[in-house]
C-alpha cells in the first residue's frame, strides 16, 4: 500500500490473500513502521540468526472459519519476528495448546510459518497489525487498521463467534459493529473475562482476559480459563447458531454464567 487507505479498499475486499498482500505493504503509521523496522535490525540476542519480518503481520486461518480469534498486535519479538499471528512468543505458546486440545489447531506449538501449523474453522487476527512500542497502539493507529479488520470479517462469511482477546480487541470488534451500523452504541457490551453477547445480527462475542504473559505468568488466566473459552466458542458453532438467530431482535444478552 501507498499511503493511502483508500488505494487499499479497492483490491481488499476481493479476497483474503489480496488483504493480506494490502496488510503487509500498509505504512499508514509512521510510528510503527519505524518502531516494528527498528526492532528487526536491532534483533534480540536469541533471535540475532532470525531474518526478522518486520512488515505488518496478516490474518491466519481457515477461509471458511466460523469463530475470529480477535487479538491485539503483533509482539516485538514474537508475530514481528515470523510473521504470522502468535508465533514464536510466549502468548503463542499460552494460546496454540488450547486451540489443539480444543480441536482449532493440528498441533500444540506454533514457531514459524513453515511449521505446518493449520487451523481448522477458526482464523486469527489483531486490531493493530504492527507491533506497537509498550504493546500500546495510539487511537489512531487502531483507527488506521479498521478498515482491514472490517475486510477480514466480511471475507468470512461463514462467521458465528468473535472470540476478543482482552479490552483492546473487543472494543474493536464493537466498533466494527457501529461502523457497519448492527449497533449504535458500546455501552451495553462491558468486556469481562467470560463475557458472552448475543448480537442483533446473530453474532455471538465472547470475551477473554488476553494470554499475555502479564496475565499468563500471574495466574490471571490460566488454561483453564482459556480452554473452556474455547470449548464454550465451539458449542456455539456446532449448537448455538439457531439459539443466537432465534434472538437477533431481543438486543444484547449477557451470559457470564455460560463460562
Amino acid at each position: 500500500m501507498n499511503g493511502s487507505r483508500n488505494s487499499s479498499l479497492k483490491v481488499i475486499n476481493s479476497s483474503i490473500a489480496e488483504l493480506n498482500h494490502a496488510v503487509v505493504g500498509c505504512t499508514l503509521c509512521p510510528r510503527l513502521v519505524a518502531y516494528r523496522e527498528e526492532i528487526g535490525r536491532v534483533k534480540r540476542r536469541a533471535y540475532m540468526d532470525w531474518e526478522y519480518w518486520a512488515k505488518p503481520v496478516p490474518g491466519f486461518g481457515d477461509g471458511n472459519a466460523r469463530m475470529l480469534i480477535l487479538g491485539l498486535a503483533p509482539g516485538a519479538h514474537g508475530s514481528n519476528r515470523t510473521g504470522r499471528p502468535f508465533t514464536g512468543d510466549g502468548s503463542g505458546d499460552f494460546m496454540y495448546p488450547v486451540l489443539y486440545e480444543t480441536g482449532f489447531a493440528s498441533q500444540p506449538l506454533a514457531t514459524n510459518r513453515g511449521d505446518g501449523m493449520k487451523l481448522t474453522d477458526a482464523y486469527i487476527t489483531a486490531a493493530v497489525r504492527c507491533a506497537p512500542p509498550g504493546n500500546k497502539p495510539a487511537p489512531e493507529e487502531i483507527a488506521n487498521c479498521a478498515h482491514f479488520l472490517d475486510a477480514d470479517i466480511a471475507l468470512l462469511r461463514k462467521l458465528r463467534v468473535v472470540v476478543a482477546l482482552g479490552k483492546i480487541g473487543f472494543d474493536a470488534y464493537l466498533n466494527h459493529l457501529r461502523r457497519i451500523g448492527v449497533i449504535t452504541s458500546r455501552a451495553p457490551y462491558e468486556f469481562r473475562h467470560g463475557a458472552e453477547y448475543q448480537i442483533p445480527n446473530g453474532m455471538v462475542l465472547l470475551g477473554t482476559y488476553h494470554p499475555s504473559l502479564q496475565n499468563t505468568n500471574t495466574g490471571k488466566l490460566t488454561a483453564e480459563m482459556f480452554r473452556r473459552i474455547f470449548e464454550r466458542a465451539r458449542e456455539l458453532i456446532h449448537h448455538g447458531g439457531a439459539e443466537a438467530r432465534r434472538k437477533m431482535e431481543v438486543g444484547p444478552k449477557r451470559r457470564d454464567d455460560a463460562l
